[in-house]
C-alpha cells in the first residue's frame, strides 16, 4: 500500500484543508455497476462533478452497488451542498453519458436518497486504508 499524504491548502485568511469520507448507494441497492464500462463510466462522472466544483478526489472506490470516496472540498461548502454536487451532477453525468440507464431509473435519480458523509481529519490513514482495501471486504 502506498502512503498518500494531504498537505494543507493555503487560503487568504486560512490554512487548512476539508477531507471527507463519502459513501453513496445506487438507488433500490441495485447491483448496476456489474460491468467494468459501467465502473469506469461512474467514477468518470463522480470526477468530471467534482472536477467542475473544485473538489479535488484523494481515492475513489466503484464498487457493484456502491462507491467510496475521500475528497478535500473547499471549506465553503457543507456536507450538504458536497453531496448535492457529487450525486446530483454524477447521475446528470452519468445519464448523459449512457442513456439506458434510464430504462432501470426513469424519473433519473441514479443515487439513493441517503449518505454518508464525515470529516477524516485525524483518521485521514485509517479511513484511506479501509476504502482501498474495499475489494477484500466485499468479496
Amino acid at each position: 500500500m502506498e502512503q498518500i499524504s494531504v498537505s494543507y491548502n493555503h487560503y487568504s485568511t486560512s490554512v487548512g484543508n476539508n477531507l471527507k469520507t463519502i459513501q453513496i448507494t445506487t438507488k433500490y441497492r441495485y447491483c448496476m455497476m456489474k460491468q467494468d464500462k459501467l465502473q469506469v463510466y461512474c467514477g468518470v462522472a463522480i470526477t468530471e462533478a467534482c472536477k467542475k466544483h473544485g473538489i479535488k478526489i484523494v481515492i475513489l472506490k466503484v464498487m457493484v452497488e456502491h462507491v467510496h470516496l475521500m475528497v478535500d472540498c473547499p471549506r465553503t461548502l457543507s456536507d450538504a451542498q458536497l453531496m448535492q454536487i457529487v450525486k446530483g451532477l454524477s447521475s446528470y453525468i452519468l445519464f448523459r453519458i449512457c442513456p439506458d440507464l434510464r430504462l432501470r431509473y426513469p424519473r433519473g435519480h441514479f443515487w439513493n436518497k441517503g449518505y454518508f458523509c464525515a470529516g477524516c481529519g485525524n483518521d485521514f490513514q485509517r479511513a484511506l486504508a479501509y476504502i482501498e482495501n474495499q475489494e477484500l471486504h466485499h468479496s
